[in-house]
């Protein structure tokens, strides 16, 4: 829901409900938790008009039925419109592809606020 709020502009409280429920939908298909502490949860749905992203952490770590197990610190939520799939599965792609280096996920997880977050993401993706 944090994620979600974050991605939606003020005044979109029923986009945000339908965005929710698209993105739950779809976790309860497969999780989206990928391993190595990464989840990159994603939905299509018409209650956006372009692509967003957000992205949080936490240091407790989240519960999400991850393939390997293990709690969930960094997450990446990708919210897209139906007609736009191939954005969708870009971004998800090269999200995957930066966080499966464990040097990258610690560099993320240490980050002290959202603009190093936003450089580690950048520099690794560079890399």
């Amino acid at each position: 829901r944090e994620l979600v709020d974050l991605v939606m502009a003020p005044g979109q409280e029923a986009q945000s409900e339908d965005v929710l429920r698209a993105v739950l939908e779809r976790e309860a298909v497969l999780s989206t938790g990928i391993g190595g502490g990464v989840a990159i949860p994603h939905a299509k749905t018409n209650a956006v008009t372009t692509l967003r992203i957000a992205a949080g952490r936490t240091a407790d770590g989240v519960e999400f039925d991850a393939l390997d197990g293990e709690p969930v610190r960094l997450c990446f939520l990708l919210v897209g419109p139906e007609t736009d799939a191939g954005a969708h599965v870009k971004a998800l792609s090269r999200i995957a592809r930066v966080v499966r280096r464990e040097s990258v996920r610690e560099r993320l997880n240490q980050a002290k606020d959202s603009e190093e977050f936003l450089r580690v993401l950048d520099q690794a993706e560079a890399a």
